[in-house]
């Protein structure tokens, strides 16, 4: 079997295969590059699946082939379609950031500048002076050739990308295409791609948003961007997760200050006193990211590249001196080696199977931490 190679488009089996192989159970991003690293192929890896699972002492449920024909059959009718890491059309800011999706469903967004894109988010409960600013920023941001991301939710979501829906807007979903979330804002879903702009989320179609579904759709809201602004956010907000996570992706984080008075501006006045660039207009963005290589933020995913080392033999007491090198505190995989004395394809398989169990949860790409 040839292994797909990166550049290039998936043939209709591998896309398949790739899509059965993520909506498996316990396979998240970070399982299927461990996966796909071990076995060279989504085909190889699902061939291998059943004896891993059997490992883990866990019925976990595999993706069926007629369920993924059916998934890629159902977006062609709401005119989506799958994209693969590694696809020529796959965002490349998108691309490197840690645990970034293997597979997303995209509508639209062809002659977007995905290269030159800033996040806008904010509050759902948005003052009449935080709808303008937020107007005021993405029109302006559109004007200079920047392409507007948020997450279509009520308030501020909706204002940057009406906004911004003549010069280009990318509307990232928390659900699936046809699971979209507030219903109010389906028509402006479809203002979007009439006006050539975007739909993307990385959840099935059928998938009804969970709470701990949006701080997920965040994280690519923040990893589509050059950089975030906040315009209004609550000291705990989600709009506060998405500035976390553009920091981790390595993202310039601009906020809007706001009155002591107002508890929609305290979150945004905590990121400038933590360091966030204070902006009251667009220029403050456009000066900062002016000179921005959209390449400086890709962190390089060591897994994504294949391991050909041979079949690794694992036992028992590999698994415990792991467990015992484990805990709450997410830390590096090159410490658990040196920690396990482990080899590194020992821990790659132990690491793969305690994930396939649900029993550790991965973050920022290479840190791993026990689940409780």
């Amino acid at each position: 079997m040839a292994r797909w190679v990166e550049g290039e488009h998936l043939s209709p089996a591998e896309r398949v295969a790739w899509l059965r192989l993520i909506r498996s159970d316990n396979v998240g991003p970070a399982t299927f590059r461990q996966l796909l690293n071990r076995f060279e192929s989504a085909e190889a890896a699902l061939d291998a699946l059943p004896d891993l699972l059997k490992r883990t002492g866990k019925p976990l449920r595999i993706a069926s082939q007629s369920a993924a024909e059916d998934e890629i059959a159902g977006l062609v009718r709401y005119g989506a379609r799958l994209v693969a890491s590694g696809e020529p059309d796959y965002p490349n800011l998108l691309k490197y950031i840690p645990a970034a999706p293997p597979i997303i469903t995209m509508a639209g967004g062809e002659n977007l500048d995905w290269q030159r894109s800033v996040g806008i988010v904010g509050a759902r409960n948005a003052s009449s002076a935080g709808i303008k600013m937020t107007r005021m920023l993405a029109s302006g941001l559109g004007e200079r050739g920047y392409t507007v991301v948020s997450g279509l939710a009520r308030g501020i979501d909706t204002a940057a990308h009406r906004a911004s829906l003549a010069t280009g807007t990318i509307a990232v979903l928390a659900g699936g295409f046809d699971k979209i979330y507030p219903d109010e804002n389906i028509p402006l879903a479809h203002d979007i791609l009439d006006s050539g702009g975007a739909l993307l989320t990385e959840m099935p179609l059928g998938w009804e948003p969970r709470a701990r579904d949006f701080p997920r759709r965040n994280r690519l809201v923040s990893g589509l961007s050059l950089g975030i602004v906040v315009v209004e956010a609550a000291k705990r907000s989600g709009s506060l997760i998405t500035a976390r996570l553009a920091l981790e992706q390595n993202r310039d984080v601009f906020a809007v200050p706001g009155s002591p008075l107002d508890p929609r501006a305290e979150g945004g006045n905590l990121l400038i006193q933590q360091g966030a660039k204070l902006i009251t207009g667009v220029e403050d963005i456009v000066e900062t990211l002016g000179s921005a290589d959209p390449s400086r933020s890709a962190l390089f995913d060591r897994d994504w590249e294949p391991d050909l080392t041979p079949e690794v033999s694992i036992n028992d007491d590999d698994k415990s001196r792991l467990l015992s090198a484990l805990s709450a505190t997410p830390v590096e995989v090159d410490e658990l080696v040196r920690q396990s004395g482990l080899t590194a394809s020992s821990m790659q398989m132990l690491l793969l199977e305690l994930d396939l169990a649900g029993q550790i949860e991965w973050s920022s790409g290479q840190l791993v931490a026990l689940r409780y």
